[in-house]
């Protein structure tokens, strides 16, 4: 088990450049914190993986045999929103369900969603998804203490201006940033796109929430964007989900989709990607 705890070169390069210096000492420390979890939560750790935020193991549970996954990452803040988040969506079929929360280590004990194929590689249809994309939005955020969209926005922002610096023309980010400080407040996963969406027994399960308070069209985005190609494409893309999603406003998730566009295509552009995809994206943000 103490090797599968062992951080990978590539993926510690990849927490180091998201956390700072400071997530070389918490790899260092990860297989003995894996260990003494596994322990307090009766759990066998039977492979690892995850990315640039967290670390995920598949564990067996011992008490009913059960597969669950365990989640850690550098930043105990961001494992405590996620936290808050899912305790808000308790009981939502569309969202993985929260077993646990080691609040002083921001570990995270999650169920496990089969088959668990993404929509990324699955394929998926506006029909397909509307349910998460209602369920998600109707949350009730009375009491639930997050960042506010504005504050989200503002860290996507710098996290691209850090991965493709000098790409955005000044002024570019005034739209998203006056998306984000009005409109409807509500729950918002704040990173929903198909690799984050899993297939599961009944249905899409949303997981890896970046959650905050705002407009929950912020979530459509990704989903009115994937894959299109060009203005026709995504008009008809819009009004295919908001026509199933209530208390959506078709004028607003295009102008979302017009000013979020830069956080996809400034890194694709910096990478010299020329796909039509990428094309679209650099006009529709005006890069």
């Amino acid at each position: 088990m103490s090797a599968l705890a062992v951080v990978p070169e590539e993926v510690r390069a990849r927490l180091l450049v998201r956390f700072g210096p400071g997530a070389e000492a918490w790899c260092e420390e990860l297989p003995a914190l894996v260990a003494a979890l596994a322990e307090r939560w009766g759990l066998t750790v039977l492979a690892a993986g995850g990315g640039g935020t967290a670390r995920v193991f598949r564990c067996g549970r011992a008490a009913d045999g059960a597969v669950v996954r365990m989640k850690l990452t550098p930043d105990p803040e961001v494992a405590a929103q996620e936290a808050t988040a899912l305790r808000a969506w308790s009981g939502s079929p569309w969202v993985v369900r929260l077993l646990e929360y080691d609040a002083p280590t921001g570990a995270l004990l999650l169920a496990d969603v089969a088959p668990g194929t993404t929509l990324r590689e699955h394929g998926w249809r506006p029909a397909e998804v509307a349910g998460l994309l209602a369920g998600l939005r109707s949350a009730p955020v009375d009491g639930v203490a997050l960042p506010s969209l504005a504050e989200r926005v503002d860290f996507l922002v710098g996290l691209t201006e850090r991965r493709a610096p000098g790409v955005v023309p000044a002024g570019a980010w005034e739209p998203l940033r006056e998306l984000a400080a009005t409109g409807p407040r509500g729950l918002v996963h704040g990173d929903l796109h198909p690799s984050n969406v899993l297939l599961g027994p009944a249905g899409p399960v949303a997981i890896d929430p970046r959650p905050c308070l705002g407009d929950p069209d912020f979530d459509l985005v990704d989903w009115a964007l994937d894959g299109v190609t060009d203005a026709a494409a995504l008009s008809s893309r819009i009004g295919e989900l908001t026509a199933r999603i209530p208390g959506t406003d078709p004028g607003r998730v295009l102008a979302w989709c017009r000013a979020a566009s830069v956080l996809t295509a400034a890194p694709r552009t910096a990478a010299g990607r020329r796909d039509a995809g990428t094309a679209f994206l650099r006009g529709l943000g005006g890069l």
